[in-house]
């Protein structure tokens, strides 16, 4: 996990449930607004149960006990008013359950969208640092977690916080000494349950990292299935995997440990409560404190009262579980992206117009703090529309060199700038995204395509684009009998991962995708690396057209691109050691002619990659 990342998974759990709570109201405006309307409608609702306990108080002691006799006008009268009141509140409960769930989910799309942008927001270092289980955990489970509890607990929790509040109040009106005795029953139950809160935060935080666990073992082993066959690892990824369910299943029981607790002590607390309402009230009747009326409609409203309380450890119970996971989903908003988009602050500049050439102005990265440098001090520039191959050995810096020129990454010292001599330079760390993704283009060594059709992966290039369009980029590449030899042609489904075709078909559409968008700075990042050797003259084809006249920067091991380069870069121990053409590199005693060599003897038998 990235640095970023530890810091604010760290200080998360020092913060309580009410501080996430309102941390969390804050990125959700969709449910503030909702808000007002909602508690109105439990207010109707929550009146409208107190009711009848007053409507029975009113029938036993003015109606049937009336000192001239059953009054049944009175009674009919108060049966026919509570049948309303009864009416209107079940419409009010009904509204306010529909307001809420559209509101709950009108917020929760919007939390898990900006969750999702966010995590699209974070350097491609943060996300590889990060688990992607947990990643997508905090996305999806996570949020389900909290559309659970707002829905269901939120109705409770609004609706009882009304009823204990409008009960406490009737009560004291009927009885003072009662209701003291009510309350006295539950102080020490308010008192465990801050303790028990503390406990199932911790619990149920742990619980939502093992759904991260459980969900990143699951889906590593679903996506290395074939490495898992051809190793016969299939009883050690088993294992594995139990280890992260068996992990999951001991924090879940522990979590219902303490929320058995809660639910037994609140109902063993409302139990005392009801048994001394009954002896008290009684003793209190006999003294002729309290009328028989009003003993009953107590006894209702204390079940009023105790009703939120019992349920109260059920919404304790989600609660927390929903706190913990709002709280993994607030780290992720919370994390600072290590790259920003200037345009965010309204200081983006565009890229200058015309041909694009790199300046790196003494420029170092590293992956960590105190690591050793991956790019050390690094001042060069790359003219534009010429062609420069970065070679070098494993581990040497190539990949970093590309991924700092497309702002994958920024640096952790100098600058990288974009531009001509003519139209001007200017900072990655100025241009806007949008700006820099037009104009920047990059092949990776392994081209990701989407569960789609060749042509919808080729319109991530350009969306506007028809299949005939489509059609016709891979014509101009001269990959158009290829494409015409697919099963439906552009309409070709790829699958999961562009798993249903090869990696060498895979790069011929990333590279199609390339070719539509038309970028003035192209990075190659090892695109014919992991290919065979008839693919990759196709590949190579295709790539000549795709160079031509643009700026182009490939990070390769075969050293075949390095022949074809205008220019080339060597990469040691993150400096450039080398610069030159092929011709002039190849015959100097140094790194390249060495790897050069290399190459030569072992391309006859083997791939011709060197590092």
């Amino acid at each position: 996990m990235s640095a970023a990342a530890t810091a604010v998974t760290a200080a998360a759990p020092r913060q309580g449930a009410l501080a996430t709570l309102r941390r969390g109201l804050r990125t959700m405006p969709e449910f503030r607004r909702g808000l007002p309307a909602t508690f109105a409608l439990a207010l109707v609702a929550t009146a409208g149960r107190v009711v009848v306990p007053i409507a029975v108080q009113q029938v036993i002691d003015r109606g049937l006990l009336a000192p001239g006799g059953p009054d049944l006008g009175l009674v009919r009268t108060l049966v026919l008013v509570c049948a309303v009141v009864v009416l209107v509140t079940g419409v009010a409960v009904y509204r306010m359950n529909v307001r809420l769930f559209r509101t709950t989910e009108t917020a929760l799309a919007g939390l898990r969208s900006r969750a999702f942008r966010h995590v699209h927001d974070l350097s491609v270092l943060h996300q590889q640092g990060e688990r992607r289980g947990s990643l997508v955990s905090r996305v999806t489970s996570d949020v389900d977690q909290l559309s659970t509890f707002m829905q269901w607990g939120g109705v409770i929790g609004v609706v009882s916080l009304g009823q204990l509040v409008v009960a406490t109040v009737v009560m004291s009106v009927y009885s003072w000494q009662l209701t003291l005795l009510v309350i006295a029953c539950f102080v020490p139950l308010a008192v465990a349950v801050r303790w028990f809160a503390r406990r199932l935060q911790v619990a149920y935080g742990i619980v939502r990292e093992r759904v991260g666990d459980v969900l990143a073992a699951v889906s590593e082993s679903v996506v290395g299935a074939s490495t898992v066959r051809a190793y016969g690892i299939r009883e050690r990824t088993a294992a594995r995997l139990d280890r992260a369910i068996g992990r999951h299943y001991r924090a879940q029981v522990d979590a219902q440990k303490v929320t058995a607790a809660v639910f037994v002590s609140g109902e063993l607390v409302a139990a005392l409560a009801n048994a001394a309402v009954v002896v008290v009230g009684v003793l209190l009747g006999l003294a002729g404190e309290v009328s028989a009326g009003t003993l009953v409609a107590f006894l209702f409203l204390v079940t009023l009262f105790v009703a939120p309380v019992q349920t109260a450890t059920e919404v304790l119970n989600e609660g927390q579980n929903a706190v913990a996971g709002f709280r993994r989903v607030l780290d992720v908003l919370d994390t600072e992206p290590d790259v920003r988009d200037p345009a965010a602050t309204g200081a983006a500049r565009e890229l200058p117009p015309g041909p694009l050439g790199v300046r790196l102005e003494h420029v170092t990265f590293r992956y960590a703090p105190g690591a050793r440098a991956a790019l050390d001090d690094v001042d060069l520039a790359l003219a534009p529309e010429r062609s420069y191959a970065v070679v070098g050995e494993t581990g040497s810096g190539k990949t970093t060199f590309a991924k700092l020129v497309t702002r994958l990454m920024d640096p952790t010292g100098g600058r990288v700038l974009l531009g001509s001599d003519r139209a001007g330079w200017v900072p990655l760390t100025e241009v806007a995204f949008a700006s820099l993704r037009h104009r920047v283009g990059m092949v990776p060594q392994d081209g990701f395509l989407f569960d789609a059709t060749v042509a919808d992966n080729v319109r991530y290039g350009r969306p506007d684009l028809t299949d005939e369009q489509v059609a016709a980029a891979f014509e101009e590449l001269g990959l158009g009998d290829w494409v015409r030899g697919l099963a439906d042609g552009v309409a070709t489904s790829v699958g999961q991962r562009g798993e249903s075709m090869s990696a060498g078909e895979r790069q011929l559409v990333a590279i199609a995708r390339a070719h539509v968008a038309a970028p003035d700075l192209l990075v190659l990042d090892e695109a014919t690396s992991a290919v065979d050797p008839a693919t990759e003259r196709r590949l190579t084809h295709a790539l000549e057209r795709l160079t031509e006249g643009r700026t182009t920067l490939t990070i390769a091991h075969r050293l075949s691109t390095a022949e074809r380069a205008d220019e080339v870069l060597v990469v040691d121990a993150g400096r450039v050691v080398q610069r030159g053409t092929h011709g002039e590199l190849v015959d100097v005693v140094g790194p390249y002619a060495r790897l050069h060599a290399s190459w030569r003897r072992s391309s006859a038998g083997t791939p011709d990659r060197v590092g």
